[in-house]
């Protein structure tokens, strides 16, 4: 009861709440029922809300660090930190592992129903198709840093019957790198957060910059090979 009302209120906050709205909405709560309420706000990050996931894993962090006192007189703050970096590995990988689920097996029939198709609309599953085609395991890990198509490549990914394996080898590599190292920075140097948030919208940005030039790199050369490929069947003696 005191979880749903916390997030109604955070509902309330806006569209797309921030850092600042969400500590405000969570900071009331135990530090479970917080914790609680960013593994729900994980969940939805995968299937496709437009809630920042690594506000949402700052945020649980953070609150770990305001909620957890130093002097150990609510248990160990090392130990709060490592589970607040366990509840975010949960909570993404079972969002991520979810949309691909829904895709393998329901994916032919959701795909064109609500709120499937609008995940899926302006021509997003069928560039996430070509990406996966072309450069599948790459893909799949540069996703987790791609928050407008990350439910939409491992919806597509799971459609295409990518082995489940794989999907969670490079899903759980790139989660691995990201989760702990916002959730423990927000903890450990929570009283600088405001230098930790700029920080990490800093790597947000330089990552985001890098996929976008791995994404145009891979159509460049897909539409090289298959126009090498198209002259190369063109220029063959014809029998």
């Amino acid at each position: 009861m005191q979880l749903a009302l916390h997030l109604r209120l955070l509902a309330s906050s806006g569209f797309l709440p921030d850092f600042t709205s969400m500590v405000a909405a969570l900071q009331g709560l135990d530090i479970r029922t917080a914790w609680a309420a960013c593994f729900a706000l994980l969940l939805a990050c995968g299937f496709g809300l437009p809630v920042p996931e690594d506000v949402t894993l700052l945020t649980s962090g953070y609150l770990t660090y305001v909620l957890i006192p130093a002097d150990g007189s609510k248990g160990s703050p090392g130990a709060h930190a490592a589970m607040a970096v366990a509840i975010g590995m949960l909570g993404v990988l079972v969002g991520d592992g979810v949309m691909f689920t829904l895709g393998a097996r329901l994916g032919g029939r959701l795909q064109h129903r609500f709120p499937f198709s609008r995940i899926l609309r302006g021509g997003r599953r069928e560039q996430a198709e070509a990406y996966l085609k072309e450069r599948g395991a790459r893909v799949l890990f540069a996703a987790r840093f791609m928050p407008g198509l990350r439910s939409v490549v491992f919806f597509t990914s799971g459609l295409l019957k990518t082995p489940f394996s794989k999907f969670l080898l490079f899903d759980g590599l790139a989660a691995l790198l990201s989760v702990p190292a916002l959730v423990l920075s927000s903890w450990y140097f929570g009283a600088q957060i405001d230098k930790v948030r700029h920080n990490a919208e800093l790597a947000t940005k330089c990552i985001g910059g890098l996929v976008l030039a791995f994404a145009i790199l891979t159509a460049i050369r897909a539409f090289r090979g298959r126009k090498s490929r198209k002259a190369s069947s063109e220029s063959a003696p014809r029998t």
